[in-house]
């Protein structure tokens, strides 16, 4: 759908007409990140109910250029335009009038893609009524939006970043306490990089590889899906592969988040606060967050943590004889839509 100049092609301008541009599933399964740690925070910040169903998000501009993101209540014509674009098809989306429940100035992600024709993308002149203009998050500076952009982009490339980390940093040196004396299964305890129960290895690693702006026609799979993906760099090094200052011993943010993803196996967290996705025939990948962290993690494997009070980078979590059994509890609380 996209020319050499980055823009759609085939649409025609229309002052009263929206240029579909990409487009979202804001659902308790798949949600743009940008908006908060769960569905309802994300609704919230659409100030939408957030109705079971979820919703589609249509972003696009009108004849004047000017950005809106129009949310749809039909869910399904919108995932299989996503689907569409995602298998590199052309694909026309056109909700109809009376699935429309608001239209928004301004889009919450940064779209890599403009419409031919028209001005470019700006935001629309409201003279101070309604809502503030959607913008996405500020890439200079690091917070909760940039650290769960962060951890979706580490979801979606969960190979290259798995390939920076050694697991002999998770090895248990000699003569310390075994992992099944030193916690009994809870997945906290024991120092960074021993091998213990909570298995938290000693690099701290800044968020790398790819650009999250590959700006093609496939969707992404935390951030709703669509023809643009956002960028997640951020100011301090999201974005490079070098690792950062190794930690000395266990981080107290990487306890406080896996204390807290613990409870969440015991009193369940707000929808979409644990969201699972597909991996291989084997594993899940999960994404988890929470005030002030968030969690990549394969089924499988190890997990990844983004803290805000450590810009820009990821600390590893070891497996270990605990980290098995909270990922897969953490799963059965996600919901697996076919």
């Amino acid at each position: 759908m996209r020319d050499e100049e980055d823009t759609v092609a085939g649409a025609d301008a229309d002052d009263d007409a929206l240029l579909v541009l990409t487009a979202l599933l804001l659902t308790p399964a798949r949600f743009p990140s940008v908006l908060g740690d769960d569905y309802v925070a994300a609704c919230g910040a659409l100030s939408l109910e957030p109705y079971e169903e979820g919703y589609g998000l249509v972003l696009g501009q009108d004849g004047d250029g000017a950005r809106w993101t129009v949310v749809v209540e039909d869910v399904s014509l919108v995932a299989v335009a996503i689907a569409a674009w995602d298998c590199g098809m052309e694909h026309d989306l056109s909700p109809d009038d009376r699935s429309v429940v608001c239209a928004l100035p301004g889009w919450p992600l940064a779209v890599a893609v403009a419409a031919p024709g028209v001005p470019a993308p700006h935001d629309p002149e409201t003279d101070g009524a309604g809502p503030a203009p959607l913008a996405p998050p500020d890439t200079e500076s690091w917070g909760a939006a940039q650290r769960r952009l962060g951890a979706d982009e580490i979801a979606a490339r969960w190979t290259l970043w798995r390939e920076q980390i050694d697991d002999a940093e998770f090895v248990q040196p000699p003569g310390r306490e075994s992992a099944e004396g030193a916690g009994g299964g809870e997945p906290l305890g024991g120092d960074a990089g021993d091998g213990g129960p909570e298995g938290q290895g000693t690099g701290v690693r800044k968020p790398g590889g790819a650009s999250g702006t590959d700006g093609g026609a496939r969707g992404d799979a935390e951030n709703g899906g669509g023809r643009a993906v956002p960028s997640t760099t951020a100011a301090d090094g999201v974005g490079g592969t070098e690792p950062a200052a190794a930690a000395t011993g266990q981080h107290p943010g990487v306890r406080r988040a896996l204390s807290e993803a613990l409870a969440y196996t015991k009193n369940p967290p707000p929808p979409g606060r644990i969201r699972s996705v597909f991996a291989s025939a084997d594993a899940r990948t999960l994404r988890v967050d929470g005030p002030g962290w968030s969690m990549v993690a394969r089924t499988d494997d190890i997990a990844l943590i983004l803290l805000d009070e450590e810009p820009g980078q990821v600390l590893p979590v070891g497996r270990g004889p605990a980290l098995p059994s909270l990922l897969e509890a953490l799963d059965a609380l996600a919901p697996h839509p076919a």
